[in-house]
């Protein structure tokens, strides 16, 4: 079903499984990635010397996995509220590229992509892509050397959220979603941009924090 015909990108029951789908994987690599590198922790010290190579690849990257496991279910549970209050709208082969040191705030090597401005459609905005371990898969699919069978992958990209703060891209599906958000201060606040009224408080109950001088509706508190 086309994303568009739903009034929010939650209302999609495609969505809602999908999301559920990776928060319960992410959930439970938060339990088993750390039992793994304890298991063979103790596993690795009662092994005879001439085995312990055996086991010290597996350890290291059983440890690996356990410290990025909370990217997975943070990313998750942040993307939550964006699917919950912006539609799905579907893009045809955005602008997109690989950071070559051009994008202020951006790590170098990681893919941006450039969305319409919800208030400005002439106007396009660069959102760009952290570090983070999921990012890889579209940077491998977005750069211009990427190799064709895995540029189709991403030709079409579904969106729900205002690239001016930040906004959910998945695979058609959905699958594959990723957090994009623009980078705040040094008070973890983003930038207003010249947002509307409208727009500052759709922004506000998807979780961007904004600074306390921006237009807010009476009837709500910012989150935190």
């Amino acid at each position: 079903m086309p994303p568009t015909q739903h009034p929010t990108a939650w209302d999609d029951p495609a969505t809602r499984r999908a999301w559920r789908k990776l928060m319960t994987w992410a959930v439970l690599g938060q339990i088993l990635w750390p039992a793994t590198c304890v298991g063979l922790m103790a596993w690795y010290v009662r092994m005879p010397i001439w085995t312990l190579w055996f086991f010290f690849v597996p350890m290291i990257y059983s440890f690996y996995r356990t410290f990025l496991q909370r990217f997975y279910w943070m990313g998750a549970y942040h993307a939550r509220p964006f699917l919950r209050h912006y539609p799905w709208q579907m893009f045809e082969e955005p602008e997109s590229g690989i950071n070559l040191g051009d994008i202020p705030g951006a790590q170098r090597g990681m893919a941006w992509l450039k969305f319409p401005n919800p208030e400005a459609p002439d106007e396009h905005v660069t959102i760009a892509m952290d570090t983070h371990v999921r990012a890889w898969w579209w940077s491998r699919r977005l750069g211009k050397r990427a190799k064709p069978e895995r540029k189709a992958q991403v030709r079409e990209i579904w969106f729900a959220g205002d690239p001016r703060f930040a906004a959910v891209i998945a695979a058609p599906g959905p699958r594959r979603f990723y957090l994009l958000s623009q980078r705040p201060d040094k008070r973890d606040l983003a930038d207003p941009q010249n947002a509307g009224p409208e727009a500052l408080a759709r922004a506000r109950r998807a979780g961007v924090r904004l600074p306390e001088s921006t237009p807010q509706s009476a009837s709500e508190s910012p989150t935190m």
